[in-house]
């Protein structure tokens, strides 16, 4: 097949990447940087330019570019998509990206589906792609109609062929209203959590906890502050249970309360216990 992937950095250089070395696909591709599509040439992750013409050569599109920048591309080049060709887009948020992008796919016969890869590094950029970025990683897919059985058999393989081990099928809905919590909020906390001025003198006094919680901490700003506003209603509630949380913990400590404090730790511990119990056995 012909597979065309939009956006060249981190994400969609990693899937032009997967495909050239896990499959015999043909893989053209684009970008806004000019020299992007130049390196990306010149190191064989792309086997040529993804154009107006040439999009009507593929069966697949792939598009790896911001929220608003993806709704500007299908929106511009719908009428250039050929019958049938399945266009997944790769955005962090889906309601606002599937509610532009169906319409625009009913109206011109091709098949649009919403899509969220479940891999990333805190570096951006081809340089960083590589082509196991995706080995034994979810896809998340919001397709219009879930029980299309063919079509969703046809994209799982497809999928699976860059090396995810396992794709989720959800609504556009529940994946914004999840991915404020497992993703977005984690962000935000880790950005905010080294914020701390002790942050600057954490070595030789830091072990996994303090890795582990600043891991997300650098980010490309310009990316996560569209995907935030573009989930705001989700996130916003997240912010507001955290903050709710965390004022329990700090009362029962301004009061030096330790039963209660005690409690909290308790049943945030089995809480964990219990989620990785059941993820464990599920």
């Amino acid at each position: 097949m012909t597979v065309g992937v939009v956006g060249l950095g981190l994400i969609g250089g990693s899937l032009a990447k997967a495909l050239k070395a896990k499959t015999q696909h043909t893989v053209l591709g684009c970008d806004t940087n000019e020299a992007t599509v130049r390196y990306a040439e010149l190191i064989g992750c792309i086997d040529g330019r993804l154009t107006a013409e040439t999009l009507s050569q593929c069966e697949f599109v792939l598009l790896a570019v911001y929220p608003g920048a993806t709704v500007d591309y299908v929106r511009d080049h719908a009428a250039e998509f050929a019958a049938g060709t399945i266009v997944i887009d790769c955005g962090g948020v889906k309601r606002s990206i599937c509610e532009m992008c169906r319409p625009l796919a009913a109206e011109h016969g091709f098949v649009f589906i919403g899509g969220h890869p479940m891999a990333g590094l805190h570096r951006s950029g081809l340089k960083y792609a590589t082509d196991t970025l995706y080995d034994g990683a979810s896809m998340i897919l919001t397709p219009k109609d879930t029980r299309d059985i063919s079509l969703l058999e046809k994209v799982t393989a497809f999928v699976k062929s860059m090396g995810f081990e396992t794709v989720t099928v959800t609504t556009p809905e529940q994946h914004d209203e999840i991915i404020a919590f497992t993703s977005q909020l984690a962000h935000v906390v880790s950005n905010a959590y080294v914020k701390s001025p002790r942050a600057q003198v954490h070595r030789g006094f830091s072990a996994g906890s303090y890795k582990d919680l600043t891991r997300v901490a650098r980010l490309n700003d310009a990316m996560w502050a569209e995907l935030f506003l573009e989930n705001r209603d989700n996130l916003l509630n997240e912010i507001d249970i955290l903050m709710a949380s965390l004022g329990a913990y700090r009362d029962a400590l301004e009061d030096r309360d330790e039963d209660t404090l005690r409690s909290l730790l308790r049943a945030g511990s089995e809480r964990k216990e219990r989620i990785d119990f059941d993820h464990e056995h599920h």
